[in-house]
């Protein structure tokens, strides 16, 4: 505990506020791009165990779901910071010139993978099976894998968020993420699939991205360093730490999320470094760099998904990251 007070210390902001500075919190809204889920769980750790409010804020998580949509809250100045899904939506932000910025990354990699029955072994067996994908997965990572490996649309069924048809179909596969539809494949259908994670094939978008307006990136440069601090300090919590706090908020927010699925979340982000890894082990949860958002950028362009035009480094900065925060929370 001191340790970790010392850090807070040496990076500029107050440990713990008495109950006279109460007023003095930066009140802040945070909203996500779905409803409460272990994939956010670092940021309601944050606001559950008072990481937040040791750095001066006063959070408030504003859930979103299948008929909330608040990334346009954001430009509009409804909330102040948003979790966008990957890099895509900052290119779109730049292309379609609306006001806002990434400012972290809290995935290293985006959770998109493509689960498949256990006698398919390799990635590139996928092109011989029936591929349940969703409308927006057609529109951005199925164009990648028809410019880079050849698969082919004809091959193709639209994907309901229903694992049903896969586990009907033995020469198929389905879109979903590490962190969930594996989980419900082994419950429904009695068996473990096989998983293959996009980003270990090439798809290097960031995932759980922080975004927030440029006005206030000019302006309140300061408080949204402490909110990408923060955040990535619940991070460090709800993956290597005691988890339970924030997903006993988790829990309050979306009553049917059960603890076996927030176990089995938090263990394949660990497991496949979802949130830690690459270039987030020395520089720190939250890590950016002008090299991956290159990377992306370039083979999003082959895949004709952005324009080869737009101006792709308006879409972030790394103002705020790259600091090592919070490594030394990280077991040895």
């Amino acid at each position: 505990m001191a340790r970790f007070a010392a850090f807070l210390l040496l990076c500029g902001v107050v440990a713990v506020l008495g109950p006279g500075e109460a007023q003095a919190l930066d009140k802040i809204r945070f909203g996500t791009n779905w409803i409460a889920e272990a994939e956010h769980g670092g940021f309601y750790q944050a606001l559950a165990d008072g990481t937040y409010k040791k750095y001066g804020l006063d959070v408030t998580i504003v859930p979103g779901g299948p008929n909330v949509n608040n990334r346009i809250l954001l430009p509009v100045g409804k909330l102040d910071f948003f979790m966008s899904a990957n890099s895509l939506q900052s290119f779109d932000a730049v292309e379609q010139n609306v006001p806002t910025i990434a400012v972290a990354a809290s995935f290293q990699k985006d959770p998109q993978v493509f689960v498949a029955h256990p006698d398919v072994m390799t990635f590139e067996d996928l092109k011989t099976r029936t591929l349940f994908v969703s409308k927006e997965g057609m529109l951005t990572y199925f164009q990648w894998l028809k410019s880079e490996f050849g698969f082919s649309e004809s091959k193709v069924k639209p994907y309901t968020f229903n694992a049903q048809p896969f586990l009907a179909d033995r020469n198929s596969a389905m879109q979903g993420y590490v962190t969930s539809e594996p989980f419900a494949v082994e419950h429904q259908g009695g068996f473990t699939p096989k998983v293959f994670l996009l980003a270990d094939h090439g798809f290097d978008a960031y995932s759980t991205l922080i975004e927030t307006r440029r006005d206030l990136v000019e302006k309140q440069p300061d408080l949204v360093q402490r909110f990408v601090d923060a955040s990535a300090i619940g991070w460090y919590h709800y993956i290597y730490g005691d988890s339970r706090p924030g997903n006993d908020l988790i829990k309050k927010q979306n009553p049917e999320m059960t603890d076996a699925l927030l176990a089995y979340s938090i263990a394949k982000m660990k497991e496949y470094g979802i949130v830690d890894s690459g270039d987030s082990v020395k520089l720190g949860i939250g890590a950016m760099t002008d090299v991956h958002w290159k990377s992306f950028f370039e083979k999003m362009v082959r895949a004709g998904v952005v324009k080869a035009g737009i101006d792709y480094r308006r879409a972030y900065t790394l103002q705020f990251v790259n600091k090592g925060v919070g490594v030394d929370l990280r077991p040895r």
